[in-house]
């Protein structure tokens, strides 16, 4: 496929933005570092796209079939993500069906040498071969990536252990890949017990191998996987979503909800959701730097919890009272206690849109970032 096709350019503006990415995260001087572990946990997915994106690009080496959202997130449609998952469950199996390298090699070599011609099936055996290699040896971006505990620690107020737990969702109305996290108290009578020590601290005795798949609590984590299954739709505002987390577990407290919505993606040429944005892009000389990058991040957090109460007729468990910043609209209309904007974008395309007076009108209400010799300069 020529380099200067339109594929190529998308696969290498992605490849480069995500790459930014990367390097944004992990600079400790990051806006994103004041959200403790968020950097941390977004990079992890950030690397699951980065290994679907290579999946699909050699997925086009035998088969021609990748769509993108171009007039809206920029990000391959949810279809591609559906596929990619199917051929992961299924890469062990069909890769025992085809020949092995060295056998396929040496195939191609007599099949040119007795036709004089270019042996098309082998090599499509070959290139199914090696994307089936790639999809079985790393982690992917699924439709669902199931929720992980990564911190335990005890609210020394509440005398309940509190897990840090997140997971991904790429939604498929949205085409857009999502991280969640949740700061959440558990009060079981049995994890209590278990985990909180007298001094009110964690009990040093019990090990916790962190990070732990799933909930920490056992009894809870599949009823757990689930809820995240049925709620994490973009189209879900963070208030629903933690609403619903209080009242499906009596014994759970979410405190804080986290959504990291990664997108849209702007590339020059291919995209085509902001056409004043896309005709600067396109003058960028270099196309690996015409691209844009932009994220949000919400949350949405409790400002009280109301008491438990039990009598003798019924009884209700404590519920969460969450705050909703009223005073913005923007937030208002999310449905979050804060959000924030972000975009990230190469140095080049930062001074092409510069030149054309568009800075102001582009970013109004981001917080950008400037990615230039491997190093991202922000609050331009």
């Amino acid at each position: 496929m020529p380099q200067d096709s339109p594929v190529e350019r998308y696969f290498a503006s992605i490849r480069a933005a995500l790459d930014g990415l990367d390097v944004f995260l992990r600079d400790d001087r990051s806006p994103l570092y004041k959200h403790g572990l968020v950097a941390q946990v977004v990079t992890g997915y950030v690397e699951r796209l980065e290994t679907s994106f290579e999946c699909w690009r050699h997925h086009l080496d035998y088969a021609k079939s990748f769509r993108i959202s171009r007039a809206e997130s920029g990000f391959p449609v949810f279809q591609n993500v559906l596929e990619l998952e199917n051929d992961r469950s299924t890469a062990k199996t069909r890769l025992a069906e085809i020949a092995d390298p060295d056998t396929l090699r040496d195939e191609m070599a007599d099949f040119i040498l007795r036709h004089k011609a270019f042996p098309k099936d082998l090599q499509r055996s070959m290139a199914e071969r090696l994307y089936l290699e790639r999809v079985q040896k790393g982690q992917v971006f699924s439709p669902l990536v199931l929720p992980e505990t990564i911190k335990v620690s005890v609210n020394p107020k509440t005398m309940r252990p509190y897990y840090m737990v997140h997971w991904g969702a790429f939604d498929g109305a949205s085409n857009l890949p999502m991280v969640y996290t949740t700061m959440v108290e558990d009060s079981s009578p049995e994890i209590v017990k278990m985990l909180v020590g007298k001094d009110g601290k964690l009990n040093s005795s019990v090990e916790i191998p962190l990070p732990v798949g799933g909930l920490l609590n056992p009894k809870l984590a599949r009823e757990f996987d689930a809820f995240v299954e049925r709620n994490s739709a973009y189209s879900l505002s963070l208030t629903t979503i933690a609403t619903n987390m209080d009242k499906d577990f009596d014994d759970l407290h979410p405190k804080q909800v986290r959504r990291i919505v990664l997108g849209p993606f702007y590339s020059a040429g291919i995209t085509e959701h902001n056409r004043r944005v896309n005709d600067i892009l396109e003058k960028v000389a270099n196309p690996a730097n015409a691209w844009l990058l932009t994220w949000t991040i919400q949350d949405i957090f409790s400002k009280a919890e109301k008491p438990a109460r039990k009598g003798l007729w019924s009884s209700e468990p404590a519920r969460e009272e969450f705050h909703i910043e009223t005073d913005d609209l923007d937030a208002a209309r999310m449905g979050v206690s804060a959000y924030e904007n972000h975009a990230l974008i190469p140095h080049e395309a930062y001074q092409a849109l510069y030149a054309a007076g568009e800075t102001q009108s582009v970013f109004a209400g981001y917080q950008t970032h400037i990615i230039s010799g491997g190093e991202v300069i922000s609050d331009v």
